[in-house]
């Protein structure tokens, strides 16, 4: 049962091939949203709400001043959104539950608020490591404790996502296997199995959509750090 549950994550590839795999999962997204750049289609104006809405709360921090942040997170989003719907699909692959994917994401953009604080202004970032009105005495454990959250936070960020995805997955599939064995013994059983999976199933998509936010969130908020 254990390899069931777990059957979803595994995308049953060898190390040779694995790149065919994972390009159709990146191209999909880019896609489905060649028609937004020909007309303005009604599937246009869908698109352009969610990316209106990152847009806002991204215009609520420091983030709005880095030239270029804006045009990467909105994308992101509609990214984000896609790639955890696709995870869905029944007998499709999850990218979005593995930290090779969340990670590739997470860390690239960490790192570059990280270096472009670090020349943007040195001594303003440097300052950042110490809260203000310390003691004198807790300087060197306040810059360390400060240094080490400002470290962990793309495993944060990925970890996060790659948990709430994986564990939406599992329950689906356990409760989709008690329904395969409920269809052939208790009929009764297995209409209850049906209602309580799509209810969770509807469930999920609330969540691939919060965890997206979150997400692009998150980096909005590290990017209040960056000295303006």
């Amino acid at each position: 049962m254990m390899m069931d549950i777990f059957s979803s994550f595994d995308p049953g590839i060898s190390n040779i091939n694995s790149n065919l795999f994972w390009i159709p999962m990146i191209l999909i997204p880019f896609i489905l949203n060649l028609t937004l750049w020909i007309l303005p289609t009604r599937m246009f104006w869908l698109s352009y709400s969610p990316i209106n809405l990152i847009f806002l709360q991204l215009s609520r921090t420091s983030s709005i001043h880095l030239k270029g942040l804006s045009s990467l997170v909105s994308p992101l989003f509609i990214f984000m959104i896609l790639i955890n719907f696709m995870g869905l699909i029944p007998y499709m692959f999850s990218a979005s539950s593995h930290l090779l994917f969340t990670l590739s994401l997470a860390l690239p953009l960490w790192l570059s608020l990280i270096i472009s604080a670090i020349f943007h202004s040195p001594s303003s970032f440097m300052a950042s490591l110490l809260p203000s009105g310390a003691p004198t005495w807790l300087n060197p454990f306040l810059v360390l404790i400060e240094t080490i959250s400002i470290s962990v936070r793309p495993l944060t960020l990925a970890f996060r996502l790659a948990a709430n995805m994986s564990a939406g997955h599992i329950v689906l599939s356990l409760v989709g296997l008690y329904s395969t064995t409920a269809l052939f013994t208790s009929p009764s059983s297995f209409i209850l199995l049906m209602a309580i999976q799509t209810g969770y199933f509807m469930f999920e998509v609330a969540i691939c959509s919060i965890q997206a936010y979150i997400f692009c969130l998150l980096i909005s908020m590290y990017a209040d750090d960056h000295p303006v």
